[in-house]
């Protein structure tokens, strides 16, 4: 099922009206938003480069995938829990705004083939290194997927910090609480290479995912320190 619904999703987000339904919603997102979670951002222009690009950003709230898009003109597509996509009105809004749905637990390989595939059309993707949602400061035990994806695209990895989503929008609320909230993005990193001149391999991806860990846990403390001041 998740394969025809990933067509499905493929086919809505590629539509003319779902650019204006992302627009529109990113703008709402900006005035109503942004204003009661007071958010604040440094170093957001590397988004805006042009061509393929990973964003990989702490995951602690279902808010920080949409700050994120608010901080560029860049349309932001993302993998989503499949289980979005199996009601008919949230399934459209989710496949307008360039979501892709993935199982949750599962290598979606046929995820990452679509996401592969986006990328190489020179859009911005979100991908959450650490899977799914944590708590804390702490950023450990990441996934390959990112590297995988920049070794196969070429597309560089922006790590970014964002901090005070958790608390406008823990586990379970019904609503978003006023707060702060940074967000951080470092230097983007080039894409993994291989150590033996030849195919990127575990190892590569491995050495390339310990340095995002590394530059994400930097992006996450300078968030952290920008939301208290």
């Amino acid at each position: 099922m998740t394969r025809e619904l990933r067509e499905i999703a493929l086919d809505r987000g590629d539509r003319r009206s779902s650019m204006w339904v992302y627009k529109t919603v990113r703008a709402l997102l900006r005035v109503l938003v942004n204003p009661w979670v007071r958010t604040r951002s440094v170093n957001a222009e590397v988004i805006d480069q042009p061509g393929p690009l990973i964003l990989a950003p702490v995951h602690r709230s279902h808010l920080d995938s949409a700050l994120i898009a608010t901080q560029t003109e860049r349309r932001i597509r993302a993998l989503g829990k499949e289980s979005l996509f199996t009601t008919p009105g949230v399934s459209y809004l989710c496949a307008a705004l360039g979501a892709i749905p993935v199982r949750r637990g599962a290598a979606d390989r046929d995820a990452l083939s679509a996401a592969k595939a986006l990328l190489e059309r020179g859009e911005a993707m979100i991908v959450f290194p650490e899977g799914t949602r944590r708590t804390g400061n702490d950023v450990v035990d990441l996934y390959d997927g990112a590297a995988w994806l920049a070794a196969r695209t070429g597309a560089p990895v922006v790590p970014i910090g964002v901090a005070g989503t958790e608390r406008a929008l823990p586990p379970g609320a019904k609503r978003i609480y006023r707060s702060y909230v940074a967000i951080a993005c470092g230097e983007p990193l080039p894409a993994p290479v291989a150590s033996n001149g030849k195919k990127v391999n575990r190892a590569d991806m491995a050495s390339f995912t310990q340095e995002l860990q590394a530059r994400l846990q930097d992006a996450q403390n300078e968030a952290v320190a920008l939301a208290a001041r």
